[in-house]
């Protein structure tokens, strides 16, 4: 906290007392600034959580002879001038060195390339860069939130790409919220990219959009919050599965979200051999014969729920084995998994606020896995973004198929091995060394 306060250095006293009363650790107190009127005084203390730091704040601001001018915290800070940068792979220190990288040399290379297309990818930073693109609808669980305040998740985003799969990536956040709009931005920029990562766009403008981007672009177009999310879930389920003894053709899922994720999971799991998924949303389970249903919703209902289950969630999770929530928080009551077969398993993953607390469901289900970072079991994006984009620039691929995802879904599942597996440790962390070139190898071919 940036105080303003009497030029009384009892003040900074009464300061650093009320903060330590009000349960705030004090660790260090700077007068920056010191004058006959005023002190500016810098405080830094540690506090349990945003709110308690909000409490700290107004117990300062009451002390007399004391105005609160600025705070920040650790999370904020870190986030100061952006989280990613540009920099030179080549010295600049001469004029010779800026004759090859710059005029004249440069004009070789470019002409050699207006010769020869296929070597931009070689010749350039193409071959290894990923447009991070996003019109802000529908950023992590806080909704549309427009594109600059999503810039910051997009940064993460390609800082992640630079750690785990030694990927370029750059944010593009555009301000448009029209599919033709997004389409023709993302193909006008797409000579300088090796491949699009399309993130937090809302469904069903996000379905539209990739498929447009897939049939106009020759490289590839991954919608990460369906795709990523899918591999992830299958990787889980099937180390899941292998904790409980029961394979992927005969278990019965529900699958509670209709959107992009839950769309792309249910499309990937029938890939792999699920033969028995009901969806369930808002408005009810879906069913083939509903004439209410939207065209994504019906098109999905179509492939899904043969044994035509109606009503709502808890119904179609009798004697279900699998649940996957990738939807609202607390929409599934614990004591509803006792009714689920035996041994079940339970992923919810909405963020942050999960379907069901992981530790209640705990209680009944064989295995759970969520979302978050504070429970075992993460089902997170990182372990397939990185390798997927990874592996599609290495083997210079156009696109990304259904058999591609479900090898990448493999690879990850089997960097657990069977002395690892249990209930608690169904899915590898984020920074275990082999996942993201197991995942990789499995989507490039090279292994």
């Amino acid at each position: 906290m940036r105080l303003h306060t009497a030029a009384d250095h009892r003040v900074v006293g009464a300061v650093a007392t009320a903060i330590a009363e009000a349960g705030g650790v004090v660790t260090a107190i700077d007068v920056t600034e010191s004058g006959h009127e005023r002190l500016v005084v810098d405080v830094t203390c540690s506090s349990a959580d945003a709110e308690h730091g909000r409490e700290l704040e107004s117990v300062v601001a009451a002390v007399p002879g004391v105005e609160v001018h600025k705070v920040s915290d650790r999370t904020f800070l870190l986030h100061l001038g952006g989280k990613i940068e540009v920099r030179s792979k080549v010295p600049l220190k001469t004029r010779d060195d800026l004759s090859m990288a710059y005029t004249p040399g440069v004009g070789r290379v470019s002409m050699a390339l207006a010769e020869n297309p296929d070597d931009v990818s070689r010749l350039t930073v193409k071959g290894n860069t990923v447009a991070v693109v996003t019109d802000g609808s529908a950023v992590l669980g806080l909704g549309n939130i427009g594109p600059g305040a999503a810039l910051p998740v997009m940064e993460g985003k390609a800082a992640l790409f630079k750690r785990f799969g030694g990927v370029d990536a750059w944010p593009i956040c555009l301000d448009t919220q029209d599919v033709d709009e997004i389409v023709r931005a993302v193909e006008l920029i797409a000579p300088g990219f090796g491949g699009i990562n399309l993130e937090d766009i809302a469904a069903p403008r996000c379905f539209e959009i990739e498929a447009r981007l897939r049939e106009k672009l020759d490289i590839p177009v991954f919608h990460d919050d369906q795709h990523g999310t899918a591999i992830a879930v299958l990787a889980g389920l099937t180390n899941a599965l292998r904790v409980v003894g029961k394979s992927l053709t005969t278990s019965r899922v529900v699958v509670s979200g209709g959107g992009a994720a839950g769309t792309a999971i249910v499309t990937l799991l029938l890939a792999a051999g699920v033969t028995d998924i009901v969806v369930s949303d808002r408005f009810g389970l879906l069913v083939a014969d509903d004439p209410e249903l939207s065209p994504a919703h019906a098109t999905l209902a179509s492939v899904t729920n043969p044994r035509r289950v109606r009503g709502a969630l808890r119904d179609a999770l009798q004697e279900a084995d699998v649940f996957i929530g990738v939807s609202a928080p607390n929409i599934l009551e614990p004591a509803w998994i006792k009714e689920m077969a035996a041994d079940p398993i339970v992923f919810a993953m909405a963020n942050p606020v999960p379907e069901v607390d992981p530790a209640a469901a705990a209680e009944y289900a064989a295995v759970v896995a969520s979302g978050r970072s504070d429970f075992p079991n993460q089902l997170n994006n990182v372990l397939v973004f990185p390798g997927v984009f990874r592996g599609l620039l290495d083997a210079r691929a156009g696109q990304v198929g259904l058999d591609q995802m479900i090898r990448a879904a493999e690879a990850i599942a089997g960097v657990v091995t069977d002395d690892e597996l249990n209930a608690s440790y169904i899915i590898p962390s984020v920074f275990h060394p082999d996942v993201h070139h197991a995942v990789a190898a499995a989507i490039s071919g090279h292994h």
